[in-house]
């Protein structure tokens, strides 16, 4: 067998060269060797709603999905999609030709880049992002352009200006995400309107990561930006049951839009998983006809440890930007005498046996996020005592 030679290319094509295992295996695999509580990676220690549950188990038993599924996804979902955002929004959408099932948010996110994107387009995201929009935006060899959230009287802040400004002729699409991970903002009405206003007149796609509509507290209010004039037939809407009905596992995302815009990001779909998350699907579409008292009761106990955390980590010495939505609260460690977030989150389990993310990771300008650390508090209540009472030694 001959072995490479020093002068082959690299195994890793150059638009992936830049990223590395995702910092969320990193954390996640620090918790596990020390023995820390993991507030890093965004998933849930109790599963959903006992009935969803017995849902996928019975669908399993009935023989429901457990085969290829339709590609577009089984239609009891897309019509439980559909109704979703009739009831909640006013938004029709015709679940035969406007909704498509994907394998979680993720692979909704791929597609839709993928499918609407040529070499060279560039594409304007809110930074900091979720880490797979910078690779999947490079996967569809676009351009990402970042315009930045930057605290303000507590909380990230949008200067709309500079959104402006961030477009040129060869902005093809605007990746937006609110609720906001990882800063827990939650864009305002006039901010939706003037994003809205720029896209019509900039004839401008979006594609919109609303994950967390169902997570917002307080005042805040989630408000599709399908819903303003002119942007249903520009926008490409994701959701995701993962992060509504705790079952991360099952990856079950969908998108809504036009026919013509479901149909482009479906031809790229179709080559990513094809289908996935069959019987999962005929639960989902359960859950998604639950009560009112559902989302009210899972909105007022996921506040509840926002509230408990935000407090735990104030106490502890951090600056608390308190989130409007999401299940995340960002950090400021400058209190703390400290301005690595990297090193920062690296040392933590070793000094005070609680995991976290830095900030930096989701920023294209690394030094805007260096301060600024994450912790999810998606956790049982006496995890999140636990940990607060861990942390607070850092201050001690």
């Amino acid at each position: 067998m001959t072995s490479m030679s020093s002068s082959a290319r690299p195994l890793l094509n150059r638009r992936l060269a830049e990223f590395g295992t995702t910092i969320f295996a990193e954390m996640s695999a620090l918790a596990v060797r020390t023995g820390a509580i993991n507030l890093g990676q965004g998933f849930p220690d109790t599963d959903g709603p006992e009935e969803v549950r017995e849902a996928a188990v019975r669908a399993l038993r009935d023989g429901r999905g457990n085969q290829y599924p339709p590609g577009p996804g089984v239609p009891e979902l897309r019509a439980a999609v559909a109704g979703h955002q009739q009831r909640r929004y006013g938004l029709s959408y015709d679940p035969d030709t406007e909704v498509l099932v994907t394998a979680g948010a993720t692979e909704a996110i791929a597609a839709a880049l993928l499918a609407l994107l040529e070499p060279g387009d560039e594409v304007v995201a809110l930074e900091p992002y979720y880490d797979s929009y910078a690779a999947c935006i490079a996967m569809a060899g676009g351009t990402r352009v970042p315009v930045t959230l930057r605290p303000h009287e507590g909380t990230f802040r949008l200067d709309l200006d500079e959104l402006r400004d961030a477009v040129t002729d060869r902005t093809r699409l605007l990746l937006l995400n609110t609720p906001h991970n990882p800063t827990g903002t939650v864009l305002t009405r006039d901010e939706l309107a003037a994003i809205a206003e720029l896209a019509v007149e900039r004839d401008l796609l979006v594609v919109t990561d609303e994950v967390y509509e169902h997570l917002v507290f307080g005042t805040a209010e989630h408000i599709p930006l399908a819903s303003f004039p002119g942007m249903r037939e520009r926008t490409v809407t994701i959701g995701s049951a993962g992060k509504t009905f705790s079952f991360t596992g099952w990856k079950v995302g969908w998108i809504t839009s036009t026919a013509p815009l479901v149909t482009a990001v479906r031809s790229a779909k179709q080559f990513l998983t094809y289908v996935a998350s069959g019987p999962f699907q005929y639960a989902v579409a359960e859950a998604l006809a639950l009560p009112e008292s559902y989302f009210a009761a899972y909105r007022q106990g996921m506040e509840a440890k926002r509230d408990l955390l935000a407090a735990g980590l104030a106490e502890a010495g951090f600056g608390v930007y308190r989130p409007a939505g999401t299940y995340f609260v960002t950090t400021d460690i400058r209190p703390l005498g400290e301005r690595d977030g990297f090193a920062f989150c690296r040392s933590l389990p070793e000094r005070a046996g609680v995991v976290a993310v830095p900030n930096a990771v989701f920023y294209d300008h690394r030094e805007e996020g260096a301060p600024f650390v994450r912790f999810a508090f998606c956790k049982r209540l006496p995890v999140l005592e636990e940990a607060v009472g861990r942390l607070k030694t850092l201050s001690a």
